[in-house]
């Protein structure tokens, strides 16, 4: 959130490599415009890579059932108040705030200073990946679905069940 709560970027963090992708929202913050982009935004994603979101309770996604149907993948919804339920998100909301300080307005950012953001985020090692980038992590991900055939699981993750408080 940005001045006010007037202006937004939305995160999405993939849970296996953390890789972020940022969403430009825009001043015009409505739930119709957001699912717009955010089908934009799953729809250029290798297949594999979008089994759920999970979304905290604001109103912005109000629209989940369209993107529910024009994705095919479900949305989860956080209890409220309840930021450890989607703690790598959160822990990527941190990281955002070197580089968009909190109450700035965020529209002022256009979606390629956005990408150039989360390359750097993208390209920065993780302790938690055994000091790997999440690029590097992702592409593995993208290789590994490429070398899999069509209905075979590929990671723990595609065998058991998305819980609403796990995935980002």
């Amino acid at each position: 959130m940005g001045a006010s709560n007037r202006t937004a970027i939305a995160t999405l963090v993939e849970r296996s490599s953390r890789s972020v992708i940022l969403v430009h929202v825009g001043a015009k913050r409505t739930s119709a415009g957001l699912c717009a982009s955010l089908v934009d935004v799953f729809g250029a994603m290798p297949p594999g890579l979008t089994r759920s979101l999970t979304w905290d309770q604001g109103k912005e996604m109000s629209c989940h059932l369209e993107l529910s149907s024009a994705t095919g993948m479900p949305v989860y919804f956080c209890r409220r108040a309840s930021p450890w339920q989607r703690g790598s998100n959160e822990n990527m909301n941190g990281l955002l705030r070197q580089y968009f300080p909190e109450g700035s307005d965020l529209s002022m950012h256009s979606v390629e200073h956005l990408a150039q953001v989360a390359a750097e985020l993208n390209a920065r090692p993780r302790k938690t990946l055994g000091w790997r980038t999440p690029a590097d992590v992702l592409a593995e991900l993208v290789r590994g679905a490429a070398d899999t055939p069509p209905g075979t699981p590929k990671t723990a993750a595609d065998v058991i069940p998305p819980c609403a408080c796990d995935s980002d």
